[in-house]
């Protein structure tokens, strides 16, 4: 058996990481026909996936996201393919969520005073 561990970083509140990694789920039982099981805990939750070959979770923190799978006999000799194709899709799924982050209403209200300070300097 082949295993494969990935952990990402994210800029995410506990809230938003929760979106993303129930997208991520979403995204792995259409494309990929995985079974997921979402829980969530006090302090992380856990997304559980399996299929024919493939077992493993996907833990979800405040600061990041920690993925395990093992891949049976014949998928291990697609390993690093298939690692190639978690993480671009994991990186993918942290940088919309991360840029919606970014245009959410408490980040355009922390900006707003520093551009009317701008504004009123110029006048």
């Amino acid at each position: 058996m082949a295993d494969i561990q990935i952990e990402r970083q994210h800029g995410m509140s506990m809230a938003q990481a929760r979106k993303a990694a129930f997208k991520w789920a979403e995204q792995a039982e259409k494309k990929f026909d995985m079974e997921c099981t979402y829980e969530e805990g006090t302090t992380s939750d856990e997304v559980s996936f399996t299929r024919s070959g493939v077992s493993g979770t996907l833990t979800v923190t405040k600061d990041s996201f920690e993925l395990q799978a093992k891949l049976g006999f014949l998928l291990g000799a697609f390993k690093d393919k298939i690692e190639d194709e978690i993480v671009k899709n994991l990186d993918t799924l942290i940088a919309k969520s991360g840029a919606a982050a970014q245009k959410s209403p408490h980040a355009a209200e922390k900006k707003a005073p520093a551009n009317k300070a701008a504004a009123k300097k110029e006048a």
